[in-house]
């Protein structure tokens, strides 16, 4: 009986302990996290959005990006559009993989918010084998070419003109914050907006490689080999 009874309260002080420190972890891993908060507006002038954008912030820098995109292959596919891809993105010195997690559960109408995951590859062979292996295939280029600027009042928030071959131009302002920051991460990128005198309205946050897909754009793929 005696011995009964140590061994439940042992296995107690185990389960509390175990708890205890998964919770840790989480809370660790919560304050390490980094989300990208942003919005999307689409630019009918370039010129004249660019005048505005540099009486609140200064040029970063200008840089084009070729990313490849990878879904599987459409006989594993439900519908056409993949509901899960990632990219990989040749930035001249290495070859980067790239996947989001959309985290929905922050959105506002106007603000979307996803969790970034980035990892270095440097057996490009290996690992494109690997994923064809897995289903996997080629799905669609994107070509970009991005200027910054980092607001000058605060230099978290940066905001780009994005020229997207196919598509035209864009403005995305994002704000990379801690979870415990997204409240305001939206209030800053609210008042950019009005700052810019851009109305709600034109905010359109729908994926590059969606609205890619809905125009039936599929460049070649020419930087992996």
């Amino acid at each position: 009986m005696l011995f009964s009874w140590i061994k439940k309260r042992e296995n107690k002080f185990n389960f509390l302990y175990f708890y205890k420190y998964c919770l840790s972890i989480y809370i660790k891993e919560e304050n390490q996290m980094f989300l990208e908060v942003e919005t999307k507006v689409r630019i009918n002038d370039v010129n004249e959005l660019r005048k505005k954008i540099k009486k609140i912030a200064n040029f970063e820098k200008k840089e084009s990006r070729g990313d490849d995109y990878f879904a599987l292959n459409e006989k594993f596919r439900k519908h056409g559009y993949p509901k899960k891809a990632f990219r990989i993105r040749d930035n001249k010195k290495e070859f980067v993989v790239n996947f989001k997690k959309w985290r929905k559960n922050f959105w506002t109408k106007e603000i979307v918010v996803k969790e970034e995951f980035e990892f270095i590859i440097n057996e490009t062979k290996n690992f494109l084998a690997l994923i064809k292996d897995l289903g996997f295939v080629e799905w669609m280029k994107k070509i970009k070419t991005t200027e910054s600027y980092l607001h000058k009042k605060d230099k978290k928030i940066v905001i780009e003109i994005n020229k997207i071959k196919h598509l035209g131009y864009f403005m995305e302002i994002e704000y990379l914050a801690k979870p415990r920051e997204i409240k305001k991460a939206k209030k800053k990128i609210y008042g950019v907006l009005r700052e810019l005198k851009i109305n709600k309205n034109q905010v359109d946050n729908t994926g590059y490689t969606k609205m890619l897909w809905d125009k039936g754009i599929k460049d070649e793929k020419h930087f992996i080999k």
